[in-house]
C-alpha cells in the first residue's frame, strides 16, 4: 500500500483486502460484497473505481449484502416485514445510489445462497429488502422469480389520456418519440420503435433526453414489439436500455418489467399477462399477477450466475 491513498493496484487504498465476487444477471453484471454486519461502508469514489471497466473489476453497478438490521431503510422495512433479514444496498457504476434493480435482486439472492447467508428451496419464499420496499424470490426455472411489486404510471393523468408523457430524443433516431413513464420503484420512460433496425441504430453511448423528465431522472427503455405480437399466449419485445448513472447496459430487469407495462397498455384489453422480453444479455420474463394487497404486481423472472471471486490487492 502506498502513501498516495492508491493500493499497488491504482485502487483507492482503502479497498485494499476487500474480499469480492462477480455476477451477472442476463449480461447485467455487478461487483458483490458481504457485509452483514455493516461495517464496510462504501463511498462513491470507492465504487466508481470497483465498477471501472478498465481500471477496476467492471460492473454496471455494486451491491452490498447487509442485515437489514444495520440501517436506517432496513430497519424500517423490518417494522412491517420482519422477515426481511437482508438488505440490498445497491449503488449505480457512477457510485449514485439505486432504488433497486431486477436483474440485481437475482444476482444477490443467489450469491446469499453461494455465500450460505440464507437458504431458498424450491415452493419457498425469500423476503429481501431495498431501497424500493420489499422484494419477494423464489427458484424458477434455470433462476429465480422476483415479486417486484405494484406497477404505477409517473404521471397517471397524462398516461390515461395520452398514452405518452414524455418526449424522448437519442443519437441515431431521426426525430423525437413519444415516451411512457413507468415506476417499478425506480423510473422509467419506454420508447416504441417500429423497426429492430431502428432500434439497432439507436445511439445510447450518451443518455437520451427526457422532457419532462422525472424528478429523479429515469431509465430509458426503446422497444421494438414482435410481429406477431403474442405467440402461445405470451407478447414478445425486443429491448435496448439506457440506464441513469450507467449507461447501456446489456439487460435491466425493472427496464423489462416497465417495457412490458407500457406495451401492454399501448395493446389494449386483449393484450396477454405474460411476456418475454429480449434484450442484449438474453431473455427475461415478466409476468402480470394478482397480489394478496389487491394491486396489480409485475413478476420478473431469469437466470443468475457467479462468474469469479477475488480479494483486491
Amino acid at each position: 500500500m502506498s502513501d498516495s491513498g492508491f493500493s499497488a493496484s491504482g485502487l483507492p487504498a482503502s479497498l485494499a483486502g476487500l474480499a469480492f465476487a462477480k455476477g451477472h444477471g442476463t449480461g447485467n453484471d455487478f461487483v458483490l460484497i458481504a457485509d452483514p454486519d455493516g461495517e464496510r461502508v462504501v463511498t462513491a469514489a470507492e465504487v466508481a473505481a470497483l465498477c471501472d471497466r478498465h481500471r477496476g473489476i467492471g460492473a454496471d453497478g455494486l451491491i452490498r449484502a447487509v442485515r437489514s438490521e444495520r440501517l436506517p431503510e432496513g430497519r424500517a422495512l423490518l417494522q412491517s416485514e420482519p422477515g426481511a433479514e437482508w438488505f440490498m444496498d445497491y449503488y449505480n457504476s457512477d457510485g449514485s445510489l439505486s432504488e433497486m434493480c431486477g436483474n440485481g435482486v437475482r444476482v444477490f439472492v443467489h450469491f446469499l445462497l453461494a455465500e450460505g447467508l440464507a437458504r431458498l428451496e424450491e415452493g419457498e419464499t425469500l423476503i429481501i429488502g431495498t431501497r424500493a420496499g420489499i422484494k419477494t424470490v423464489t427458484v424458477a426455472d434455470k433462476g429465480y422469480a422476483v415479486d417486484m411489486g405494484p406497477w404505477e404510471f409517473i404521471h397517471p393523468d397524462h398516461a390515461a389520456a395520452k398514452a405518452m408523457d414524455a418526449v424522448v430524443n437519442a443519437d441515431g433516431l431521426e426525430v423525437p418519440r413519444p415516451g411512457l413513464s413507468v415506476s417499478m420503484g425506480n423510473p422509467h420512460t419506454v420508447v416504441a420503435l417500429a423497426e429492430l433496425s431502428e432500434l439497432a441504430a439507436t445511439n445510447l453511448f450518451t443518455a437520451p433526453s427526457v422532457q419532462p423528465e422525472p424528478e429523479n431522472g429515469t431509465n430509458v427503455e426503446f422497444v421494438v414489439p414482435a410481429d406477431p405480437l403474442v405467440v402461445d399466449g405470451v407478447g414478445l419485445l425486443t429491448m435496448r436500455v439506457h440506464e441513469r448513472g450507467v449507461g447501456e447496459t446489456l439487460s435491466c430487469g425493472t427496464g423489462a418489467c416497465a417495457a412490458a407495462v407500457a406495451t401492454r397498455f399501448w395493446a389494449g384489453r386483449d393484450a396477454p399477462n405474460e411476456w418475454a422480453v429480449t434484450v442484449p444479455g438474453g431473455v427475461l420474463g415478466v409476468r402480470f399477477l394478482t397480489a394478496e394487497d389487491g394491486r396489480e404486481h409485475v413478476e420478473l423472472s431469469g437466470p443468475a450466475a457467479l462468474v469469479a471471486r477475488g480479494t483486491l490487492l
